[in-house]
């Protein structure tokens, strides 16, 4: 396993659906969330960079698949957010239409950062992502995020309450995160280089 120069990313290409991903990648892992869970404010603290995932004031802007390549073939993935954009439902429709075909068919698709709100984990969509993480047999790692709004003890709380509740599902794992506070940066770096690293490219 090596370690990926995360501060070294940069946007390569939006795609509106499978066809548009790029073929040159060997190695990706796709972050999803729920449009306010901090998804951008996530992937710009990972990569040490304020403005290489935009940060909307209108939650659920991103309605592509945008990618930020790393090393030799390796992407981190911002996928759509799920839930409160103001878009017509057949234009909501079609792009979880395409974010379904995505997580099924990408094959390079080896792991999933999964955003959920302390304040409001494990709700609808994160149960759906994780489901489908566990059947399909594909890592998952949890972000608690914005854990900075609860006081370190509630915020500890939280994340046991969450890892029982994920104790039977043995490629979930989850921790707390602060884009603010720049607080897990460390720990889901080293995930992404778990997966990331592994891959030798073709």
């Amino acid at each position: 396993m090596r370690a990926m120069h995360y501060n070294q990313a940069t946007f390569v290409t939006s795609a509106a659906n499978l066809a548009a991903c790029p073929p040159e990648s060997v190695a990706e892992v796709a972050f999803a969330g729920r449009s306010n869970a901090g998804k951008s404010s996530a992937i710009n603290a990972i990569t040490n960079q304020t403005r290489l995932a935009r940060i909307s004031k209108t939650p659920g802007r991103t309605q592509l698949i945008n990618f930020f390549g790393l090393a030799e073939g390796r992407f981190l993935v911002d996928l759509p957010g799920y839930g409160f954009a103001k878009v017509p439902l057949s234009v909501k429709n079609k792009w979880q239409e395409e974010l379904e075909k995505y997580l099924r068919r990408r094959q390079v698709l080896c792991g999933l950062i999964l955003l959920s709100d302390i304040r409001h984990p494990l709700k609808d969509f994160d149960r759906m992502m994780i489901d489908w993480a566990v059947q399909s047999g594909l890592p998952l790692h949890l972000l608690l995020t914005k854990s900075d709004k609860l006081k370190r003890g509630a915020a500890q709380n939280t994340l046991l309450a969450v890892q029982k509740e994920l104790k039977g599902f043995d490629n979930v794992t989850v921790q707390l995160f602060s884009s603010l506070k720049n607080d897990g940066v460390t720990e889901v770096r080293a995930k992404l280089d778990e997966w990331l690293g592994d891959e030798e490219p073709a």
